[in-house]
């Protein structure tokens, strides 16, 4: 577990400002895996293939390499990524 501690000289609380930059991230974060979520959705209705299978097979060399696979792949990682963020965010405690 890791701890942040936060300090300032000056007079306003500090919590509710890093809160709401938090919480606000998180939105960020969220509408970004809708979107990225959204490209995903069109390239499985396109392809007629599941994000995963598509990895799957284009992680094993069974598909040939082209621009929207590159795109494809590129889509997934991002999801990756933007759910890790926000499942650290979604996870931090404040202490009292």
């Amino acid at each position: 577990m890791a701890t942040l501690t936060l300090t300032s000289n000056r007079q306003h609380p500090l919590r509710p400002l890093v809160e709401a930059a938090l919480e606000n991230q998180l939105r960020l974060l969220q509408a970004g895996i809708a979107q990225t979520q959204e490209r995903l959705h069109k390239f499985e209705a396109e392809y007629a293939l599941s994000s995963t299978e598509f990895i799957y097979q284009y992680e094993n060399d069974n598909l040939p390499e082209t621009l929207a696979f590159d795109e494809w792949v590129g889509e997934y990682r991002m999801l990756t990524r933007l759910r890790e963020k926000a499942e650290t965010l979604q996870d931090i405690r404040y202490a009292d």
